[in-house]
């Protein structure tokens, strides 16, 4: 038995209904594209992003026979070499990593890259460094030894860079905050501690007004409230490398230099078959770099 034929009026209200909904289609236009705007350098200056940059270091270590020299006019040099360093850490890798950002600068002043260091709450991330260091003076060359630097904490603070208020060159600043376990000159070799002079226990940072500290970095320097600068300078007698931090500056801050602590747990001199010699420790409350100026010599 066979179905009974369809019928065609079905099929041609759907071919009207579909021709009417294309018509109607095409005489609705479409939307035009957004076109780009210029912008003025106002407008540009305005934006601002929130990129960054996030670095860690963690379990860093290295060590080689590098040297970096640096020789006078006269032909005298002192250099230091066969650098190591090391970083312990704790067991979760970028928890607390450097931040290198882009950030506005004081008003009317340019932008500044901004480097954070960690803020090493804990003191989980403590450094070792050591190198050898020489001199090579009127006819003497002599290696003098090393210097062993061991569990360095830097907590916190950080170096900013931007453009010099005046003259050209890189503006900077800097804070910080250290504790180091000991600073060893050795003259017999850096894994020779029988002979020595040791500063143990090495604390640096901000002091509040009474000279006690404060947990906060030190502010040695800020490219807005105190500008350090690094720049060429000729005078009468050539180029020279000039190294400055400026006076403070009331318009970008409190007008004063900020005070910073040093303390120094025990210093000792040991030699072999000698009585350590213990100096006890010492101690600077409050010290401020009001203005510091340093010419390099050809």
């Amino acid at each position: 038995m066979r179905a009974p034929p369809t019928s065609p009026a079905p099929r041609r209200a759907a071919l009207a209904a579909a021709a009417v909904a294309a018509a109607i289609g095409a005489a609705v236009p479409a939307a035009p594209a957004l076109a780009l705007e210029p912008l003025s350098d106002g407008a540009l200056s305005n934006v601002r992003g929130r990129d960054g940059v996030s670095f860690d270091l963690n379990g860093f270590a290295m060590s080689g026979d590098a040297r970096v020299t640096y020789t006078t006019a006269l032909g005298a040099s002192v250099y230091v070499d066969h650098f190591a360093a090391a970083r312990s850490d704790n067991p979760l890798p970028f928890s607390d990593p450097y931040r290198l950002d882009i950030v506005p600068g004081a008003p009317g002043l340019a932008d500044v890259i901004k480097l954070a260091f960690p803020l090493n709450a804990n003191g989980e991330q403590r450094w070792q460094f050591a190198y050898d260091w020489g001199v090579n003076a009127d006819g003497v060359a002599r290696g003098n030894g090393s210097v062993v630097m061991s569990d360095v904490v830097m907590s916190g603070g950080g170096l900013q860079f931007s453009t010099p208020q005046v003259n050209d060159g890189v503006a900077f600043g800097a804070a910080l905050r250290l504790d180091v376990g000991q600073l060893a000159l050795r003259p017999r070799g850096r894994d020779n501690s029988g002979e020595q002079m040791a500063f143990s226990g090495i604390h640096l940072g901000g002091v509040d007004a009474n000279g006690n500290f404060n947990q906060t970095p030190w502010a040695i320097a800020d490219v807005a409230a105190q500008p350090a600068v690094i720049n060429a300078l000729t005078d009468e007698t050539g180029p020279r490398l000039h190294i400055g931090i400026d006076w403070p500056d009331g318009r970008h801050g409190s007008g004063a230099a900020p005070a910073g602590g040093l303390l120094i747990d025990n210093i000792s001199f040991s030699s072999p078959g000698q009585p350590t010699v213990d100096l006890g420790s010492s101690r600077i409350g409050s010290m401020q770099i009001q203005y510091l100026d340093i010419k390099f010599r050809r």
